[in-house]
């Protein structure tokens, strides 16, 4: 939808406090609904979840990618939901602390991810979940299995507040690569470290402040000791159940979710953003809040993301049988600069029919040939019964919003957890609303993961 300024509003169906178009944006409107703000929530969409939507049942995605029936062998199709942009969350992540502090968890269930992979010399390796596990670990070398345990302990006894865990290492000033080279770690310890337990994306980390690398580990940590075999979470009947739950929670506390809406316009008044046209109806509003797809004018492109889902009938090899895992692959393992995800979820997570498996893909687009640049995963996976290939823009706003009001998301990164649209969602929420810090401090803190580059 172009964004188009009206003259003059027309008749008014309606005043909120806040406008949301779209789905990564409702977790906001639950927020903003026990904080007790009057929210419309209005999706283009006849289902929930957008563009990060769980559809089914099986032949709805078939159909969603124009391909022919699914097979019988697939079993009943109403035993799918299959996620488009599969995601984890990290067991005391950002995402976790939002559903508690909501309660938004009296509507879900979640199941823990079963392991946690990096990918390392053509083969896929468990990571390290307890000291037995950094023993034996192969990993790394014996001699690096010690200074891997050395590093760890630093970095988990670390206190900001206290100089005398920095060991001479200012974790304001220390590098990361600095605090690497200090215990001596050889280069397959940085690459999962950094990678698949800090979660970065990229090795930028390692010219920059030590601190936000040991934050991460601490959350990976933390999270990991909630669970023991991995740090991550998963809801049962698939990603979809997260935009349901935030709907019913907002229209508990007041607030009106309308499906299959479009937005025909932006109402504008010198400049800034008073409510939304849609289907007839005008509904004024303070804020306005949506993703880029809303307003091509205010995003740019900055990259692209493809994602690759695959219908499995067996777990994918060397994961011990794992119904659900992640695996990451380092960019350095396979001569790229952006790393390769894939996770895989199963029947035993109610989104497949017995048996089955459902993995997923994805990685930041370098080349010309997308799907190239992702079969070093989709290699892990085979043999493949089905694949459905996307590839999307990555848009992020032109600027924060305050000026029209408009605030508008990033895009799904390639990541396989949910921390950096997390904090995309406080840096919306902490623009719109910094008169407010009282009505959320959960949101009004520093972020530790980065929103994700494409």
């Amino acid at each position: 939808m172009a964004e188009r300024i009206i003259a003059g509003p027309p008749m008014m169906c309606g005043w909120r406090k806040l406008i949301i178009c779209d789905t990564l944006e409702c977790i906001l409107s639950g927020i903003m609904s026990v904080s007790g703000k009057k929210v419309l929530h209005i999706d283009r969409n006849s289902y929930y979840g957008g563009e990060s939507a769980s559809i089914s049942p099986l032949e709805e995605i078939y159909k969603k990618f124009q391909i022919s029936e699914p097979p019988i062998s697939m079993g009943r199709g109403k035993d799918w939901n299959v996620d488009l942009i599969p995601k984890f969350l990290l067991a005391n992540g950002m995402l976790v602390k939002i559903l508690l502090y909501t309660e938004v968890t009296r509507y879900l269930d979640f199941k823990v991810v079963e392991g946690s992979y990096v990918f390392k010399a053509g083969k896929v390796h468990k990571l390290p979940s307890t000291e037995a596990e950094i023993q034996t670990s192969d990993l790394m070398g014996m001699f690096d299995r010690r200074r891997f345990r050395k590093l760890l302990q630093f970095m988990l006894n670390l206190d900001e507040r206290d100089p005398r865990t920095y060991h001479d290492m200012d974790p304001q000033k220390t590098t990361m690569r600095e605090v690497f080279h200090h215990f001596d770690v050889g280069t397959e310890v940085i690459e999962f470290t950094g990678h698949a337990m800090a979660l970065h994306c990229s090795d930028d980390y390692l010219d920059q402040p030590c601190i936000q690398t040991i934050q991460r580990i601490k959350l990976y940590s933390e999270s990991l000791a909630r669970y023991n075999n991995s740090p991550y979470l998963y809801p049962l009947y698939g990603m979809g159940e997260l935009p349901q739950g935030f709907a019913r929670l907002s229209a508990e506390y007041g607030g009106t979710y309308l499906l299959n809406r479009q937005v025909d316009n932006i109402v504008m008044e010198n400049g800034k953003a008073v409510g939304v046209k849609s289907g007839g109806e005008f509904f004024r509003c303070k804020h306005l809040i949506c993703d880029p797809s809303y307003v091509p004018d205010r995003v740019k492109k900055v990259g692209r993301v493809i994602r690759v889902i695959c219908l499995l009938n067996h777990p994918i090899k060397n994961t011990n049988d794992a119904s659900s895992c992640q695996i990451i692959i380092p960019q350095t393992q396979v001569n790229r600069k952006s790393d390769i995800y894939i996770c895989m979820v199963s029947h035993t997570h109610s989104v497949a029919s017995e048996g089955m498996y459902v993995a997923s893909v994805s990685t930041t687009v370098e080349t010309s040939n997308p799907e190239k640049e992702v079969q070093p995963g989709l290699a892990l996976l085979e043999p493949i019964m089905q694949k459905f290939v996307s590839i999307s823009n990555f848009m992020v706003p032109l600027d924060d919003g305050r000026r029209s009001q408009i605030f508008v998301s990033r895009s799904y990164d390639a990541t396989t957890h949910f921390e950096a649209e997390c904090n995309d969602i406080k840096d919306m929420y902490r623009t719109a609303y910094s008169a407010h810090n009282e009505m959320c401090p959960l949101l009004l803190t520093s972020p530790l993961v980065s929103s994700g580059q494409p």
